[in-house]
């Protein structure tokens, strides 16, 4: 969500494509069923299972419990540290004392359906994606992931395909056509797709 006075937008949107659109966004335990009942097929949580910018695993139990894990998406958008990457919260703004690693995303699996995955350093930049981050994810998770960060080109799509094994899906944010950059058509992207299988 992009503030309180769009929730307007938000009801229309998801009321147009019914079980066809995640959302996310202030999403917690209070709110979370009323974005499904208004017509999101998952809603996507991030801020709401941190306290005190460590991981709560109560929470996480709790919110999974009520819709389902189907029903549910893990974003683990992250900042590059010293220590590797880090959960970042609060629109990336609050680096959390979460890590993202093969032994985090096998314990959190069982709780959703999938993960949302921003490279916050690069996001916007189109300087191309954060390969060891998709290196990574693609060696550890077994759900549906999507990457964002920094994705500039039909190129882009063939390196996350072959460095995660193909188990990676990638966004395409700034340089993509109908955004007003210039990188990438979308009829590019749909045609790259349909030649997946997708």
């Amino acid at each position: 969500s992009l503030g309180p006075n769009n929730q307007t937008a938000v009801s229309d949107a998801l009321a147009a494509y019914p079980q066809g659109l995640q959302y996310g966004g202030g999403v917690t335990i209070d709110n979370a069923a009323d974005f499904l009942d208004a017509g999101a097929s998952q809603v996507i949580v991030t801020s709401s299972l941190f306290e005190n910018q460590q991981f709560s695993w109560h929470r996480l139990a709790d919110i999974s419990r009520l819709i389902g894990p189907d029903r549910l998406v893990i974003d683990l958008s992250c900042r590059k540290t010293e220590s590797g990457w880090q959960v970042a919260t609060d629109r990336w703004q609050t680096i959390t004392e979460t890590l993202i690693d093969r032994r985090l995303i096998e314990q959190l699996q069982p709780y959703c359906a999938e993960f949302l995955v921003h490279s916050a350093d690069m996001e916007g930049l189109q300087a191309g994606i954060d390969a060891e981050l998709v290196r990574l994810l693609g060696d550890s998770v077994d759900i549906p992931t999507t990457y964002a960060g920094g994705a500039r080109s039909l190129a882009d799509l063939e390196q996350v395909k072959r460095l995660s094994k193909g188990k990676i899906d990638l966004t395409i944010g700034s340089a993509l056509d109908i955004f007003g950059g210039s990188g990438v058509t979308l009829d590019e992207c749909v045609q790259w797709n349909s030649t997946q299988g997708l």
